[in-house]
């Protein structure tokens, strides 16, 4: 039995991180010196990787190995597919993806960066700023990402420079005031040897600040900086009726991920697009019921009033309710080897609504090597845009700055159904 005295566990809240940056700048050693010094790799783990170490003829374990999961990235030293993996501290769980930094996987970059709420953005420290560092400040930067932290890594290859730290910290303040890119922290680092990820390294003494685990444990978790609209689209309508069970044949729940916000009993809501209202009669999570529910709970709605919802529809606040729109201007990434064609009709899926869209125009390439904008007929693989959608029924969207969730929309081939394009919606036309 725990005393009465204890001290309560500290919940620091879940926190979603990417690691980015250029062609060998250590991302894949820093994620492996981060699991295996807070000892999250387990030991069948740890000796698979010191006998795969071992068959490439290197003398120390190659912790890049615990997220270079593909044996073509193993064969060629590299990482090509987004990398996910979880640990957790006393206080913090994550989930950390391993972005690749070749140029060919912008998409597969751009996909890591949408849900995660911090980046981290490796330099080598003998190379400073290239091209690709440059691409992916400015990635995170267009998807949202909050919090950026810039690791000078590999300080033991330029015998532990402030100066050389000190330089790099300047150029990156530069070119982050032209993107107007707001918060950003440096920490020098050694992935290799361990220096500053979760231990203070001795010969980085002159560094006075937080290790990066300590940036980590500190950094704000996603939907608690500002206060958030509620947005509840219905993923399934459930109706037993179980005829074993007299009590559940009336029972209707709309099934969904809250994205945002938060909701109780006796909340009014509305469903839109009807636009009916009515209150929450109950919350249920796996069949029990619960007082109430905040933002990536999965929960059933029961409501007091029958209304006509189906999936696709969005459950919100009445006095919060987003204008439904059938033209939007967004910035996409183009995923697909198939160029995008303004002649073609595609799918717009947006939360758990899907409509029929044209591309209405296409405003400008970005152009992320150089950072300047450039026209365009058709958008290739990788290629990103500003472009308008006319779409055939309104959707009722929020601006991506506001709402993540709410203000993204993937682009699907009515033929294949391969997702095509993922999208962010800059601004919005009421109907």
């Amino acid at each position: 039995m725990s005393s009465p005295h204890a001290f309560p566990q500290i919940d620091h809240g879940l926190l979603r991180f990417l690691t980015c940056g250029s062609v060998d700048d250590g991302k894949s050693t820093l994620i492996g010196r981060l699991l295996y010094d807070t000892k999250a790799i387990l030991a069948d783990t740890l000796s698979a990787i010191e006998t795969s170490s071992q068959r490439r003829g290197l003398s120390e374990m190659d912790l890049s190995l615990l997220t270079d999961g593909l044996q073509a990235e193993r064969e060629q030293g590299i990482t090509i597919d987004v990398a996910y993996r979880y640990f957790s501290t006393g206080t913090r769980k994550y989930i950390i993806a391993d972005a690749p930094g070749h140029e060919q996987y912008t998409r597969n970059m751009v996909t890591a960066a949408s849900t995660a709420n911090l980046a981290i953005i490796l330099v080598d420290a003998r190379k400073g700023m290239l091209t690709q560092t440059r691409r992916h400040s400015y990635l995170a930067h267009l998807v949202g990402i909050p919090h950026l932290v810039v690791a000078v890594n590999k300080m033991d290859l330029v015998d532990h420079d402030q100066g050389v730290f000190e330089r790099i910290r300047d150029d990156y303040l530069y070119f982050a005031a032209r993107l107007g890119i707001g918060e950003v922290r440096f920490i020098p680092i050694s992935a290799l040897h361990g220096d500053n990820i979760v231990a203070r390294g001795a010969r980085l003494d002159w560094y006075r600040g937080p290790t990066l685990l300590e940036m980590l444990e500190t950094a704000p978790a996603a939907h608690t900086e500002v206060a958030e609209n509620f947005r509840f689209p219905v993923q399934y309508v459930c109706r037993p009726r179980d005829s074993a069970n007299p009590g559940l044949h009336d029972y209707r729940g709309f099934m969904g991920r809250l994205e945002s916000g938060e909701i109780a009993v006796g909340d009014a809501v509305q469903a839109l697009p009807s636009g009916r209202i009515s209150r929450v009669k109950e919350i249920q999570i796996g069949g029990l019921g619960i007082p109430s529910a905040i933002h990536e709970q999965s929960v059933a709605l029961l409501l007091e009033d029958e209304i006509d919802i189906s999936r696709g529809d969005l459950l919100v606040k009445p006095d919060e309710a987003p204008e439904a729109v059938k033209t939007i201007d967004a910035c996409v990434c183009w995923l697909s080897e198939t160029p995008l064609s303004t002649a073609r009709t595609y799918l717009l899926r947006h939360t758990t609504r899907k409509v029929k869209a044209k591309v209405g125009r296409i405003h400008h390439r970005l152009d992320v090597n150089r950072l300047e904008r450039e026209p365009a007929e058709q958008l290739q693989m990788n290629d990103i845009a500003h472009l308008s959608l006319k779409l055939a029924q309104p959707i009722f969207p929020d601006a991506y700055a506001d709402n993540r969730a709410t203000g993204a929309f993937i682009l699907i081939d009515e033929s294949t159904n391969d997702t095509v394009g993922a999208g962010m919606i800059a601004t919005v036309e009421s109907v």
